[in-house]
């Protein structure tokens, strides 16, 4: 049995707007080149058609990776949590962290945002809810401290606290 993929719903649309550019237009179109370039005798030597078998491929594999990601998502719906739900962070929460470091006598400020495996994005601040980070948030509320081992050491993190908005 695959494991669930939780993801939101613009995740869940992104990979899917994907799936779907490839299957209906990029596939196609490389189609339409490896027929025209059989067509021209000797594929042995054929660049066009040799290029375009591999793309082939290549398109292939990551149909089959999107197909079993949509097949598995599990599509949260954060934004509609109960309001007994948004008393602890879970999925799609915005988190505000501050991390005391000892050594170094700095406080460090983050806000991160809790998504699915398939949406992160470390440039936005987006981890995983299987991240260290992300688990270890899970289950959490403001005032609350999370260890997260990291290949620096333990971080210790105090929530700040946290909201549940559009990502």
């Amino acid at each position: 049995m695959e494991e669930k993929n939780y993801i939101s719903q613009a995740g869940f649309d992104r990979l899917k707007q994907e799936y779907d550019q490839l299957y209906f237009f990029e596939r196609p179109e490389v189609i339409k080149v490896v027929q025209w370039a059989a067509s021209n005798g000797d594929r042995s030597e054929n660049a066009d058609y040799l290029y375009g078998k591999r793309r082939l491929r290549e398109i292939d594999r990551k149909l089959s990776f999107l197909n079993k990601r949509l097949k598995n998502a599990v599509v949260v719906d954060y934004l509609h949590y109960p309001e007994n739900h948004k008393t602890l962070i879970r999925f799609g929460a915005q988190v505000h962290l501050q991390c005391v470091d000892d050594k170094v006598d700095l406080i460090l400020e983050k806000i991160i945002t809790i998504v699915g495996v398939d949406e992160v994005d470390l440039e936005k601040n987006y981890v995983s809810w299987k991240s260290p980070l992300g688990s270890a948030l899970i289950g959490k509320d403001r005032g609350d401290e999370c260890v997260v081992r990291a290949p620096q050491g333990e971080i210790t993190y105090e929530i700040i606290k946290f909201h549940y908005d559009l990502y």
